[in-house]
């Protein structure tokens, strides 16, 4: 069968390889979608994944049908569309230097077992949005690890598909007003239609201002100057301007996630900091979210739906990771399988 490797530095290939068999306690998946994730470009880069370097299987955001059951497996039956949980197979991280990838025409699940690797989900949404379940878990991990308390007023920086996840995580755990700030006029416009409250486009607005009159002023004796409202803020554009304009703006008491990866060192004030008492906190991967996510994906997957900007045929595969490795030219790109 066909799959997409890593085979050199910075080149992705198409590779001849078995299809899997399947034992008596295996799944055997038909890929349907599989999503391209900013750490394709960057396993790319490297060349691959230890030990799999020059041949490291791409793809982790997949959705699938199942095609074959092995007669030891309860719960899971040919036809089931499924959501998958990549970084809990047996051979290792699916797509993320396992055996396998998910761009490919089939995956094995070995020792499958209902709701550890995968879950059942209905047939009415479709695959590309179904294929959206493992970064939306990486948002909404984001967001628990934010801690929003139910009335809290967040500002999201970067309306790339994580932040887009994490302004419905946010809705989803009550916040009361949710702010979206980023450059391109098209991502705000989205992420105005998927719930957000109001939108700032950095590049034409004072950030500290405009949230200043959104969420009020949070300025005290201690902490003075512009200092906005904000309960919460998520940085997922992963560019320096933002954890400094956050630790300069922050009031008494805010938080910040980092769920952007930063390809650089960042500086920061740690005197502004100390004043405001700012927590900041960290998210990666999905610990306990990426069946949690699920339930909200299935009651408003028209929602999630705006999220993906591009879908390529999976005989283009290489076309699509090429374009997701340009700046601005795609939102979110789902390859999709007959």
């Amino acid at each position: 069968m066909k799959s997409v490797h890593v085979i050199a530095v910075d080149t992705e290939g198409w590779v001849d390889v078995e299809q899997p068999a399947v034992g008596p306690a295996d799944v055997l998946l038909k890929i349907k979608a599989c999503g391209i994730c900013g750490s394709d470009a960057l396993y790319a880069g490297n060349g691959g994944i230890p030990p799999r370097i020059g041949a490291t299987p791409l793809g982790h955001e997949p959705a699938a049908e199942i095609v074959e059951v092995g007669a030891d497996v309860e719960e899971l039956a040919v036809g089931d569309h499924v959501v998958i949980d990549t970084m809990a197979f047996t051979d290792g991280l699916l797509g993320s230097g396992g055996a396998q990838g998910a761009f490919s025409e089939f995956v094995v699940v070995r020792d499958a077992v209902a709701g550890r690797q995968l879950r059942v989900i209905p047939d009415e949404v479709p695959w590309h949005v179904a294929a959206l379940n493992e970064p939306m878990a990486v948002a909404y991990h984001a967001v628990n690890r934010t801690d929003p308390k139910h009335g809290d007023k967040v500002v999201v920086f970067g309306a790339g598909p994580i932040g887009l996840g994490a302004v419905l995580g946010y809705r989803r755990r009550g916040a009361s007003h949710i702010v979206v700030v980023d450059i391109l006029p098209g991502r705000l416009q989205t992420a105005l239609e998927i719930g957000a409250d109001a939108v700032i486009n950095s590049a034409e607005e004072d950030v500290a201002a405009r949230l200043i009159e959104l969420h009020g002023d949070g300025a005290t004796v201690f902490n003075r100057g512009a200092r906005a409202g904000t309960d919460v803020f998520l940085d997922a554009a992963g560019v320096a301007v933002v954890p400094q304009t956050v630790t300069r703006i922050a009031k008494q008491g805010a938080t910040l996630g980092i769920v952007a990866v930063h390809k650089k060192p960042v500086e920061l004030d740690f005197g502004a900091i100390l004043t405001s008492e700012l927590t900041i906190v960290w998210s990666m991967g999905y610990p306990t979210e990426i069946f949690e996510v699920t339930d909200d994906i299935i009651e408003n997957w028209r929602k999630y739906a705006l999220i993906v900007s591009h879908t390529f045929p999976f005989e283009e595969t290489l076309q699509a990771l090429e374009l997701a490795k340009t700046p601005g030219a795609a939102d979110k790109i789902v390859v999709t399988f007959d």
